[in-house]
């Protein structure tokens, strides 16, 4: 059987290392990052998500090799923690600019290839706060919201096309990524300290959250799963969480969400 051909930004690292680990076996793997290298049968292309340029180049370099993409899995990204009010335009441009446009950037190299060929599957590395937005969090919250509107409108543009677009949404998960949040600490003197005690418990959590192997594994089953839905969560904690979000009175939920991150 021939092999697919898999394409992993922020491969280096975290759930996207991961998926490619668990990728590698079967398919061809090439992962896009800023910084990595190749090893295990996964082939490494430096490649910043946010440039425009830099990703075509690194999706026409695998197209030259391979001569076509299988399956796209989305997973650079990073977040910023704070107040709003003390979070410079810059910073929360530079986070959705990488998250949500990151995204886009990589999808957009992808789809002609896809469409020509008749098939692909794209995979989006979203979060649950994108469900449930969190406090002192509100910039990375909005930017994995946008990944799952994104996915959902597009899922339909391209489905007649044999290609099927699936975003994927963790909970707290034990990666690097908690130690490589941006923290911006101004106005906890006047948010009494919520600012921090919010992200310290945020952290926390993270830190006893489930395996990135476990993630990883996750996503790797839905990039070669027959059909798959426009947004899924992994863990039947977090499923129970989204699914809580969506029936019980907003009012609710947001009351609940500020108990345990804006206290």
């Amino acid at each position: 059987m021939e092999r697919k051909i898999v394409v992993i930004t922020g491969g280096s690292r975290g759930i996207g290392l991961e998926a490619a680990k668990a990728l590698s076996g079967s398919c061809v793997v090439y992962e896009l990052s800023r910084s990595g290298e190749s090893h295990n049968g996964i082939t490494h292309i430096s490649c910043d998500v946010s440039d425009v340029g830099g990703v075509s180049a690194a999706i026409d370099a695998v197209i030259e090799k391979e001569g076509k993409i299988d399956i796209l899995i989305c997973s650079a990204g990073y977040g910023i923690s704070g107040a709003v009010e003390f979070t410079d335009a810059t910073d929360a441009k530079r986070q959705i600019d990488v998250n949500f446009f990151g995204t886009v950037n990589a999808v957009h190299a992808v789809l002609p290839h896809m469409r020509k060929a008749g098939k692909g599957r794209i995979i989006c590395v979203s979060s649950v706060a994108g469900a449930i937005p969190i406090p002192f969090q509100t910039y990375y919250s909005v930017s994995k919201a946008a990944i799952n509107s994104f996915v959902r409108a597009l899922s339909g543009e391209v489905k007649p096309y044999g290609i099927s677009v699936c975003a994927v949404m963790p909970g707290d998960t034990q990666t690097g990524f908690t130690a490589a949040r941006e923290k911006i600490h101004r106005g906890d003197e006047e948010y009494g300290g919520r600012i921090s005690r919010s992200v310290s418990g945020m952290e926390k959590d993270e830190m006893s959250g489930g395996s990135a192997v476990f993630a990883g594994k996750f996503i790797a089953e839905k990039a070669l799963a027959k059909k798959v839905p426009a947004v899924c969560t992994i863990g039947f904690k977090y499923k129970l969480f989204v699914w809580l979000s969506r029936v019980l009175p907003q009012n609710t939920v947001t009351k609940i969400v500020n108990m345990m991150y804006a206290k």
